[in-house]
């Protein structure tokens, strides 16, 4: 996992809609809240895409952004994103590079570590958490983001 205060690397990934899209596209007009999630459709990771989806409404009021990475391909992620009517971009990593490069790949390489980073507009990871199997550890983590830049 990134160091809290290190330089998120940069990127370029497909999204749902098979556009190209980087952090610094992401971060053009504020912060962002970057999560890796381990596969569309699985029971774990639904109910993280929705918690968020939940929270996008106040997300957005005190000026976050949202992206999720995993590696599946921009098919999935476009069902993914419609069935479960989610606002925000999912990112395609299949080659897992991104995955590598922010420290979230699974245990010898197999799978993805579930990992979600707040990165400042200047592109430094401003507070991290991973927790595996606790995902409402996520959601918390999304709630103490939105209650800090709220009362800012």
């Amino acid at each position: 996992m990134l160091e809290t205060g290190s330089q998120a690397p940069e990127f370029t990934l497909e999204n749902e809609n098979s556009e190209a899209t980087s952090l610094r596209d992401l971060l053009s007009d504020r912060p962002l809240i970057l999560y890796f999630y381990p596969a569309d459709f699985t029971p774990g990771c639904t109910r993280e895409a929705c918690d968020i989806r939940d929270l996008h409404g106040q997300i957005q009021a005190v000026g976050l952004r949202v992206a999720g990475v995993s590696p599946q391909d921009a098919a999935s992620h476009a069902q993914f994103r419609d069935k479960y009517e989610l606002p925000f971009t999912l990112l395609c990593d299949p080659d897992k590079t991104v995955i590598r490069q922010y420290d979230v790949d699974g245990p010898f390489g197999v799978g993805v570590r579930r990992v979600t980073y707040l990165i400042d507009q200047d592109g430094r990871v401003a507070d991290a958490v991973q927790a595996d199997l606790r995902i409402g550890k996520h959601r918390a983590f999304i709630d103490r983001a939105i209650a800090m830049r709220d009362s800012a």
